[in-house]
């Protein structure tokens, strides 16, 4: 890097100075002034140049983020100062070097003084040496260290001694705090950052807490946690509970956030969170009865005797309560979660933008999310840098993420040396210039104090903020665990260590702060209470679900036999849809393919003509709005579509802008969302389930881009989508679209992998159809708004039938009183003389058909399965009976191992004799075994098409 040759001093010449080049221009002038020889020629001339300007150079090293009060020309005035201090002007030249040089000393701690900060409660780690915190590194001496220095930045000194600032520096940066913040880009950020840390009074977070009030309620919180921990693991020494044994401060550091959030105006809080420390948490922040925890010990099930599911582990549960901080009302809700530790952080960042859309929360400050990770798993699973990675997307982002980090220091039996790569198991969180604050866990005040001005920072600045809680576990991964197996020193370490209860009351004893009694009456109000509560737990019954309360009041679980609803509209809401559609302003510029576009699905409803796949997407999208029900589609394409179908966005071809006839149909119309995502199927994957848990009004979508993608998601539909209502009695109604069929071309662009999300079903826990008709699709849309119930919705959805000449629906099939067809049968006539019948899904029906046409075959009947989960068994034995003396047939294009075939084998069976048809099995037609879903050459493919076509229509053997 070299200066410009200007010989003036400009604000273009100096703005080099400023920011992340300051550290090395300063060591360059600082070189230039004792040995001006060994500078490049350039910087010489350049330095040489500033003539008198050192105090300009000064100035532009303490940059924005010091520049808050008028500097004193005088005092860095060469002739002014030497004539008031009587200084030698060779003297005052040493002076200003040595104000440069406290200046890099300072912005070293700042950048690294948390590398040496007393984080860990152990003290095992060994202290590393950092050459640039040492002030000889800057050329100080020790006879420097009482010399007065000039200074001027929010640290608040104007002259102070070497020895002044280290004192200082070390107390803001390196003792029980330790924070991250000069990768933050924005200077304002940065600049506040360092008013709030290195401020004066007890908000610095360097300065000790005097009020008594506050370390009071310091001391009860740590009681409170204490005593909860104590209590389990003596009346149930060999249960797992995953206690918060080694972290209690993260209670009283959790309630003095909320107090801080509720006093900037949050509302609503959405907490998710792993094992650890989770049932402190609900019962100690959330205020679940601990009748209610004690009674799950003993094996009661937490929800009433009329409600079904199959239950979960008692430290996987969620719940919701309202809670009163300084006269505030704030709901606190904690997300279920499985033992996949970080799944439910895109889940949680979901449902905050949910409630937000409900309180009409344009500003992100009424809801916020808050994420508890452990230290191994928030450096391990990618889901955590997914989730950073919609932090600020304009379709994902809720105004910040609270998230703290219960740090053990320990990933099961891994050690950190082992588990990961960076220096602090935060460094994640990097990538989204958060700032991070690390915080020794046995320094409980240090705790509360980090939590508060974390809290005002992620209201002052809608951004993600990081609490490091460096802590401990003290009985290893469970309670039954032996962790002394793989990390002897550590828990010998442990073993011999007080709890932070023990330390805290000791110091607020020592320090005259409150009295011994007073502390033992607080332990024995807390002892007496959870006995009394523990007692009571033998005859606790819940008496109510939450499930089915706030905006999920007035639905139902799914009864045994719905009938269908009613979907289809009437034929002038459909023309109004259709005619909106087809209209743009007069000044956009629309590219020229698109006004072929627009052209046809105007005359698709003016003129009747037959409506394709993506018009029939968008009918059903726009009745929706049109009835004040939210639309929201997310995916990588979902915009234009992958398969350039929907154009639900348009761009103007000169200026880019957007424009979505979707938001444009009527002015009382509910808002459409559509987001092209960013390349991540699982944050994004839970991000829209955790939508649709918060808001049931609301269609929501997520697409992929090809079916098989979704398989970066496996968690999300496993472990929420598949089994989340069984498991904890939360509804969604997630539909997810997976583009399926075989088409030639490969393996991953072919299958959305049918067969797994078949194995997932039961208990009538989600819907799975491969439609064949816009139709169709259109009424299985507009059915998961207009049932009382919500299940998720899988959709193998279509590519070359978007364009098919025969995958076509006609106006009339979309209007009133029409319905989803779970079965679609032939056109021919049902007759006891056909020889086969074929059963179908998806796009090889219109392969059968055209092969059957062209052969002029009479003789078979094809019929289609729209929905293949829950299996419409009696609607199929109707169609079937009639074809009583007919081979039943089923042809799949997917290998005999995928697909529909294992899944639907028996059922057809059972079918079958119940119809008394001829012959009582029915017969697989499709590709043999395979372990990939499809060849990846073309010509391969059309043999393997043909051939299946050829055998289902017994052409060939």
């Amino acid at each position: 890097m070299t200066p410009s040759n200007s010989s003036t001093w400009s604000d273009e010449s100096r703005s080099f100075l400023t920011g992340d080049n300051a550290l090395y221009v300063a060591h360059l002038y600082l070189t230039y002034l004792e040995n001006p020889i060994s500078i490049s020629h350039e910087w010489r001339h350049y330095f040489a140049s500033l003539g008198d300007g050192e105090k300009e150079v000064l100035k532009d090293l303490i940059g924005p983020t010091w520049a808050q009060r008028t500097f004193s020309e005088e005092k860095l005035d060469r002739s002014s100062l030497a004539a008031k201090e009587a200084v030698a002007p060779e003297e005052v030249q040493g002076a200003i070097l040595n104000s440069i040089r406290a200046i890099m000393l300072i912005r070293a701690y700042r950048a690294r003084g948390h590398m040496i900060a007393d984080l860990d409660p152990l003290r095992l780690a060994k202290k590393e040496i950092f050459p640039e915190l040492n002030p000889s590194a800057y050329g100080f001496k020790e006879d420097d260290y009482d010399t007065p220095i000039f200074i001027y930045d929010v640290l608040g000194l104007s002259y102070a001694t070497l020895t002044d600032i280290l004192n200082r520096l070390r107390q803001t940066y390196c003792g029980t705090i330790g924070i991250e913040f000069l990768h933050i880009q924005d200077p304002e950020r940065k600049l506040w950052l360092q008013k709030r840390v290195e401020g004066e009074g007890e908000l610095g977070l360097g300065a000790p807490i005097h009020d008594i009030k506050w370390k009071n309620r310091i001391l009860k919180k740590l009681t409170v946690a204490g005593a909860f921990e104590q209590f389990l693991h003596t009346k149930y020494p060999a249960a797992k509970r995953f206690g918060l044994d080694g972290a209690e401060s993260l209670i009283p550091g959790l309630e003095e956030m909320l107090e801080q959030s509720a006093e900037l105006g949050v509302e609503e809080v959405v907490l998710g969170m792993s094992h650890r420390g989770r049932l402190n948490v609900l019962a100690n922040i959330l205020s679940k009865p601990y009748q209610a925890i004690f009674s799950e010990f003993q094996g009661i099930s937490p929800q009433p005797d009329q409600v079904q599911g199959s239950g979960d582990v008692k430290y996987h549960l969620g719940t919701s309560t309202d809670r009163i901080f300084n006269g505030h009302k704030v709901h606190l809700s904690l997300t279920a979660n499985p033992s996949h530790l970080e799944a439910v952080d895109p889940v949680v960042v979901g449902k905050v933008r949910a409630k937000q859309s409900q309180y009409g929360d344009v500003e992100r400050s009424k809801v916020m999310g808050l994420l508890l990770h452990g230290d191994a798993a928030f450096s391990g699973q990618g889901i955590v840098a997914e989730t950073f990675l919609l932090s600020q997307l304009h379709g994902y982002q809720t105004g910040g993420t609270f998230h703290v980090i219960i740090n053990n220091q320990i990933g099961f039996t891994t050690s950190p040396i082992f588990a990961r790569s960076s220096a602090h198991c935060s460094d994640l969180a990097m990538i989204v210039q958060a700032p991070i604050f690390h915080v020794n866990g046995d320094d409980p005040e240090a705790v509360v104090k980090v939590m508060r001005l974390a809290a005002e920072y992620r209201h002052t600045f809608h951004s993600d903020v990081v609490v490091d809680l460096v802590c401990y576990r003290r009985f290893g991964h469970n309670e039954a665990d032996e962790p002394a197996f793989t990390q002897p020193l550590m828990y010998k370490a442990i073993n011999n260590h007080p709890s932070i209860l023990q330390e805290y009351t000791k110091k607020l004893v020592q320090e005259g702060s409150l009295t011994e009694k007073t502390v033992l009456e607080i332990e024995r109000s807390i002892n007496q209470q959870l006995q009394e509560t523990f007692t009571e737990s033998t005859s606790y019954k819940p008496s109510t679900a939450d499930w089915l309360a706030g905006r999920w009041e007035g639905f139902t679980p799914k009864s045994e036999d719905i009938p269908s609803v009613p979907t289809g509209i009437k034929k002038e809401m459909l023309v109004d849809i259709g005619t909106q559609l087809s209209k743009i302003p007069e000044d956009f510029h629309l590219h020229p393919k698109l006004k072929r576009f627009l052209s046809f699905r105007q005359k698709m409803v003016a003129e009747q003509q037959p409506i394709d796949w993506s018009m029939g997407e968008a009918l059903a999208f726009g009745s929706l709005l049109l009835e004040g029900h939210r639309v929201r589609l997310s995916g990588q394409d979902s915009g234009r579509g992958t398969f350039s179908q929907r154009h639900a966005v348009l761009r103007d071809q000169e200026t880019e802008e957007k424009y979505i006839s979707l938001n444009h149909l009527s002015s009382t119309q509910a808002p459409f969302e559509i987001w092209d995502s960013p390349l991540a199927e699982e944050s994004v994957l839970g991000f829209e389930l955790g939508y649709s848990l918060a808001e049931p009004e609301a269609l929501v979508m997520w697409e992929a881009q090809f079916g098989d993608f979704a398989n970066g998601a496996q968690v999300i539909i496993d472990q929420f989508i598949s089994s989340g209502e069984v498991k904890w009695l939360r509804m969604a109604g997630l539909v997810m679209l997976l583009p399926h069929g075989h088409e030639g071309q490969g393996p991953e662009h072919t299958s959305a992998r049918l067969e797994r999300y078949l194995q997932l079903c039961g208990e009538d826990n989600m819907e799975v159809i491969n439609c064949t008709t816009p139709a169709n699709y259109f009424h299985a849309l507009r059915r998961q708004i207009h049932r009382n119930y919500r299940k998720p919705l899988i959709i193998m959805t279509p590519k070359s039938l978007l364009r098919h000449k025969l995958a076509v629906s006609t106006l009339n099939d979309f209007e009133t009183g029409k319905h989803f067809l779970k079965i679609i049968p032939d056109s021919l006539p049902p007759s006891s003389t056909l020889q086969r019948v074929v059963l179908c899904s998806g796009k090889v029906y219109y392969d059968l058909l055209e092969k059957r046409e062209t052969e002029d075959i009479k003789d078979i009947a094809i019929i289609r399965l729209e929905q293949l989960y829950p299996f419409p068994h009696e609607e199929l034995l109707e169609v079937l009976k009639p074809y009583i003396k007919a081979d039943v047939v089923w042809c799949q294009e997917e290998p005999m191992n995928m697909g529909a075939w294992t899944y639907l084998d028996r059922r057809l069976e059972m079918v079958l004799v119940e119809a008394n048809l001829h012959k009582k099995r029915p017969l697989y037609v499709g590709r043999r075994e395979a372990a990939s879903p499809a060849t990846g050459l073309f010509n391969h493919h059309i043999f393997e098409q043909n051939l299946l076509v050829s055998q289902a229509l017994n052409l060939v053997k």
